[in-house]
C-alpha cells in the first residue's frame, strides 16, 4: 500500500531530504536570500525616491503656486499702475486743453480789445478830422471878407496879452 508507512522509504525520504537541504543551504539559500534582500533594498530604494520625488513635486508644486501668486501680484500690481498713468495722462491731457482754451480765450480777448481800440481811435481821427473839416468851413464862411479876420485877429492879441 501506497499510504502505510514503512521505515526504510520514511529513512531514505528523510536522508535525501537532509542532503537536499543542506545542499540548498549550501548552494542556493544565501543566493536566494541575498537576492530577496538586493530586491527588498532595491524596492525600498525605490520608494524612498519615490517619497523624494514626491516630496520634490510638492515643493515644485508650491514653489509654482508660489510664482504663479507673485506673478499674479506683479500683473495686479502692473495694472493698477497702468491705470494710475491712463488717468494722469487723461487728466494731464484735459488741464493742458484747459489751460491752451484758456490761452487762446485770453489771446482772443486781447485781440478783440486790441481791434476795438484800435476801430475807437479810427473812429476818434475821422471824427477829428469831420470837425476839423466843419470848423475850417464854419471859419471860412464866418471870415470871407478881409475885415472880419484881422477884427478878430485884433482880439485874440487883446486877449493873450491880458492873460
Amino acid at each position: 500500500m501506497i499510504l502505510a508507512p514503512q521505515l526504510g522509504l520514511f529513512f531514505w525520504t528523510t536522508l535525501l531530504f537532509l542532503v537536499f537541504f543542506f545542499m540548498l543551504r549550501r548552494f542556493a539559500w544565501k543566493p536566494i536570500l541575498n537576492a530577496i534582500k538586493a530586491r527588498e533594498a532595491s524596492i525600498e530604494n525605490s520608494l524612498k525616491q519615490a517619497e523624494q520625488a514626491r516630496e520634490e513635486m510638492q515643493k515644485l508644486s508650491s514653489d509654482n503656486e508660489a510664482l504663479l501668486k507673485e506673478a499674479r501680484a506683479e500683473r495686479d500690481n502692473i495694472i493698477k499702475e497702468a491705470n494710475a498713468l491712463r488717468d494722469k495722462i487723461v487728466s494731464d491731457a484735459k488741464a493742458a486743453a484747459a489751460e491752451a482754451e484758456a490761452k487762446e480765450r485770453e489771446k482772443t480777448r486781447q485781440q478783440i480789445e486790441a481791434e476795438k481800440r484800435a476801430a475807437l481811435a479810427e473812429i476818434k481821427d475821422t471824427a477829428a478830422a469831420i470837425a476839423v473839416e466843419v470848423a475850417e468851413k464854419i471859419i471860412r464862411k464866418q471870415f470871407e471878407n478881409k475885415a472880419s479876420q484881422e477884427d478878430y485877429a485884433k482880439q485874440l492879441i487883446g486877449d493873450l496879452n491880458n492873460n
